[in-house]
């Protein structure tokens, strides 16, 4: 007769050594279901890994062996998304981090990973359901749409979790949502759809009014196109930019070249004009009625929100039409291939008050994140960072204090500032960039957040160039701003007071 104390025994040794032990990467193709194929499930060692997708020789440098999981998923019949999920084989530090996309790209972020798993964190990717850039592949694919506005991040996030509880034996701790532009976009789309998924999210430089910046932008171009003599070349925002400076930089008390509340300058650009027979240092009325428009906020007629334009400050980031060219192609393809489906639609027929209505409509909120409701995100004890750059010259940084004191008007700001804080950055462009201090730790921040429940009450961003820090300033939680103590370097955060 067997004795049964030595089956426990054996069961539990066997236990023991397989919650120890890691499964071999390529089982993990285990993980394929109906609407899930694992194409591909490879150790790779360290070194310069080359994604079989890229164009060039170019890779991304990996510094430890990690675990690559390709997935091809299908959540309709429509649809073809590709995710990829990094996980280190040592040294994992117990979370996953998912990295987001920009623009209309249909690219896995290889290089967001790359950084996620250097922090130690098991990290995804997704093509949110396409591939390269532009919006054609809408054009009679509705289900893609739904794909690129918020399933595929969803599938991802779900689909990489399963990996994680598989690869390590465990689920993960923690799991962070990591993104700007597009990305901060996704990330406003999870804290709004799926409360769930994130334990901590940043949302930076969002595009969650996407319908409203395509509006915007395709606005601005309308007139420059059809009118040449309209346009600011880079002399005249250059000239722009310095008046602006000086009257609107000692507004908060340090003439420092930095706007630390844009909102508050009311810089008229028609001081600027050009009286008769003038003809330098001056701006013509044409020009003058450009910065007008692209400083303008128009109202939605149909919702009543103001459409926010682009901030003073930013003018050095503008193009001779108006805004960058990605938010014009962004704009022209939402307008070519999700409004009216066709892809002649030119930029001379465009109408904001008729046609912003109108790409709503068609979006229905697919794409948009405006839903100020985030109370399950907080109630399930979600933490959301938000960031944006007030010289952002592609996505207006007004939408993102807009959006805000909408969250705060539904939920209450008590509640709100537990959960959900928004940091300006002064001077700062899209995402990066800018003559403001514009590096910073957003996710060291939400680490200390959600892990040892430290509210972020400031965050120092540095000003570094060719390597040297030449400034530092706190971002301060809005609608909070950094205030000059009067003493101390003007270049030293610690001179400075969120207040």
């Amino acid at each position: 007769m067997i004795d049964q104390r030595l089956i426990v025994v054996a069961l539990v040794v066997i236990a023991s050594h397989a919650s120890e032990s890691r499964g071999p990467c390529e089982q993990l193709t285990s993980l394929t279901s109906a609407t899930t194929t694992i194409t591909t499930a490879e150790s790779v060692r360290p070194g310069r890994f080359v994604p079989a997708s890229a164009t060039s020789s170019a890779g991304i440098d990996v510094r430890a062996s990690f675990c690559r999981v390709v997935a091809a998923l299908k959540p309709t019949a429509d649809s073809d998304i590709s995710v990829e999920i990094w996980l280190p084989e040592r040294d994992w530090n117990g979370t996953l981090q998912a990295v987001g996309n920009g623009a209309f790209n249909g690219t896995i972020n290889y290089s967001s990973m790359a950084s996620a798993m250097h922090r130690g964190y098991a990290t995804t990717s997704t093509d949110t359901g396409h591939t390269g850039g532009g919006a054609r592949w809408a054009l009679g694919h509705p289900e893609k749409v739904v794909d690129f506005g918020w399933r595929a991040v969803h599938e991802m996030t779900v689909l990489a979790k399963r990996a994680v509880t598989a690869y390590y034996g465990t689920g993960p701790r923690y799991a962070y949502w990591n993104g700007c532009s597009a990305g901060g976009r996704q990330a406003l789309q999870e804290a709004q759809r799926f409360p769930q998924d994130f334990d901590g999210i940043i949302a930076g430089a969002p595009g969650f009014d996407w319908t409203g910046r395509a509006a915007q932008a395709i606005r601005i171009a309308r007139i420059l196109e059809a009118n040449e003599a309209s346009r600011l070349d880079a002399a005249a925002r250059q000239f722009l930019h310095e008046r602006v400076l000086a009257e609107c930089d000692v507004i908060d008390g340090l003439k420092d070249r930095l706007l630390e509340s844009p909102e508050r300058c009311r810089f008229d650009p028609g001081t600027l004009q050009c009286h008769d027979g003038q003809t330098s240092a001056c701006l013509t009325p044409a020009q003058v009625a450009t910065a007008r428009a692209i400083y303008s906020s128009p109202i939605n007629q149909r919702t009543k929100r103001p459409i926010p334009g682009l901030a003073r400050g930013s003018e050095r980031g503008w193009t001779d039409l108006g805004w960058t060219a990605s938010a014009r192609a962004t704009g022209l393809d939402q307008y070519r291939f999700i409004v009216f489906r066709d892809p002649e639609w030119a930029i001379s027929r465009f109408d904001f008050d008729v046609d912003l209505p109108r790409a709503e409509d068609a979006d229905a909120n697919t794409i948009n994140a405006l839903n100020p409701d985030l109370r399950p995100f907080i109630a399930r004890g979600g933490r959301l960072i938000q960031y944006h750059g007030w010289s952002d010259p592609q996505i207006a940084p007004g939408a993102s204090p807009q959006y805000y004191d909408r969250v705060v008007e539904l939920i209450g700001a008590s509640t709100v500032r537990s959960s959900y804080r928004l940091f300006m950055a002064p001077g700062m462009g899209h995402c990066s960039g800018g003559d403001g201090p514009n590096t910073f730790d957003m996710l060291g921040a939400l680490e200390a957040w959600v892990e040892r429940k430290q509210p972020p009450e400031r965050i120092v961003a540095s000003r570094v160039v060719n390597g040297a820090v030449l400034r530092t300033r706190p971002l301060c939680p809005y609608p909070q701003v950094a205030s000059y103590l009067g003493t101390g370097s003007p270049d030293q955060e610690s001179s400075f007071v969120c207040k």
